[in-house]
């Protein structure tokens, strides 16, 4: 997207008990990019309400998480992970440490002055989008890893299987990837199976 195309707004569920205050907060987003779709109470199940609505980001505004709040939000930031910002009284450590935990991208204490919540959105939505990147690049190089163990593993079973160097036994597992449209990985695996079950 060009720097001249306008962002498509951000949509907010909001989660708060307090009719009032809800109101105040999507007041202060107001002709910004973030547009407050939905506003429901804490009583309301998280994940129902986020599986139906998809929201791109969810506030929570609460006196204190409570249980079934922080396992919603550990089970959504599992499976679908989007950036969470949470207002909250309670202050103690363990409570802050939790819910980061759960994927909270940010979380406020005390009652928060209204002209700094979009600011406080802009960090959350950035810090989670720089986690994302994170955790995208941990597992493709898990993912790289796990396949080069793999290739690795086919090599040594063709070296003295076949009686080949490392480099012909690499060669081998490369041309058949080629010829077949497959990936090495996928070859290697068929090597090892079928080496492995002739020698049984």
């Amino acid at each position: 997207m060009s720097e001249s195309e306008p962002q498509q707004p951000l949509r907010v569920l909001l989660i708060d008990d307090d009719p009032q205050r809800a109101v105040a907060l999507s007041a202060a987003l107001d002709k910004s990019r973030y547009l407050v779709e939905h506003m429901i109470g804490a009583d309301v199940s998280l994940l129902k309400q986020v599986d139906a609505l998809q929201p791109d980001v969810i506030i929570i505004d609460i006196e204190s998480p409570s249980r079934d709040i922080l396992d919603s939000l550990h089970t959504l930031n599992s499976f679908n992970p989007k950036p969470i910002v949470m207002f909250s009284e309670q202050e103690d450590t363990n409570t802050i440490n939790q819910s980061v935990h759960c994927g909270v991208s940010a979380y406020v204490t005390r009652e928060v002055n209204t002209k700094r919540v979009r600011s406080i959105l802009d960090a959350a939505v950035a810090r989670f989008q720089q986690m994302q990147s994170l955790r995208n690049q941990l597992q493709e190089t898990q993912q790289e890893l796990a396949s080069r163990k793999v290739v690795e593993r086919a090599k040594v079973l063709l070296m003295e299987t076949r009686n080949l160097s490392e480099n012909e036994a690499y060669q081998m597992i490369r041309k058949m990837a080629m010829d077949n449209g497959q990936r090495m990985e996928q070859v290697a695996k068929n090597m090892i199976d079928i080496i492995t079950t002739l020698s049984m």
